[in-house]
């Protein structure tokens, strides 16, 4: 799935600089349904992610306060991509082991 996402920080470790984009609330439902097998931890789901130039595999979490899935999107790609919190990305994001 293709999609734009603007970049947040994360309110617990905001000095931290955790980074995140949330994913679009009809794909958090569609990965919901297909990670509600028994034995996934934290209910996280293995990811490859593109962003520009940048492409990773990592996982994504639900944010029940949110209710859609978050990606965290480490420093590295931020800056090989020029990002910062609150820019707009544009994000490829492919399920991983499914």
């Amino acid at each position: 799935m293709t999609f734009q996402a603007e970049l947040w920080v994360w309110d617990a470790r905001r000095a931290d600089t955790w980074t995140f984009v949330s994913l679009p609330a009809p794909a958090s439902e569609e990965i919901r349904e297909l990670a509600a097998e028994p034995g996934r931890g934290f209910g996280a789901v293995k990811v490859r992610v593109t962003l520009g130039g940048s492409t990773w595999t990592t996982s994504i979490f639900p944010d029940r306060g949110r209710g859609r899935y978050v990606l965290p999107i480490k420093r590295a790609v931020r800056t090989a991509e020029s990002l910062e919190p609150g820019d707009v990305a544009t994000l490829t994001v492919e399920l991983v082991d499914f």
